[in-house]
């Protein structure tokens, strides 16, 4: 009996070993920001292929380029990080809205009537 009850000593809070667990939902959170970042993304780049066809590839890059550098200043781990993939989603976008154009050219998305391609 006694080497059972030394082996449940440390789960009893008395003791002195007894020590609470916490929980970290840093990346948790992180995992469903970058989720929803790129849910927002997907969209974006339909859209903006369907009214502009690519040429705002530019403001991708640059919304990309100073979300990135944004990031490294910003002390906030949560939200750094949240800053940082919402730049390299929009850098990412940057090639989806090429490949967009080709989904339109093959027929897998609708052309947009009202402009010239």
């Amino acid at each position: 009996m006694a080497i059972i009850g030394e082996l449940l000593l440390p789960l009893r809070p008395e003791s002195n070993n007894y020590r609470r667990k916490k929980m970290y939902f840093t990346g948790i959170i992180i995992a469903i920001c970058t989720f929803l970042t790129i849910g927002i993304w997907h969209p974006i780049v339909i859209k903006t292929e369907y009214y502009w066809g690519t040429r705002p590839w530019i403001i991708y890059l640059l919304i990309g380029v100073a979300s990135l550098a944004g990031a490294l200043f910003i002390e906030n781990t949560i939200v750094s990080a949240i800053v940082g993939v919402f730049g390299a989603s929009a850098l990412w976008g940057i090639g989806e809205l090429f490949q967009q154009k080709k989904r339109v050219e093959k027929g897998w998305f609708p052309k947009n009537p009202k402009r010239r391609y």
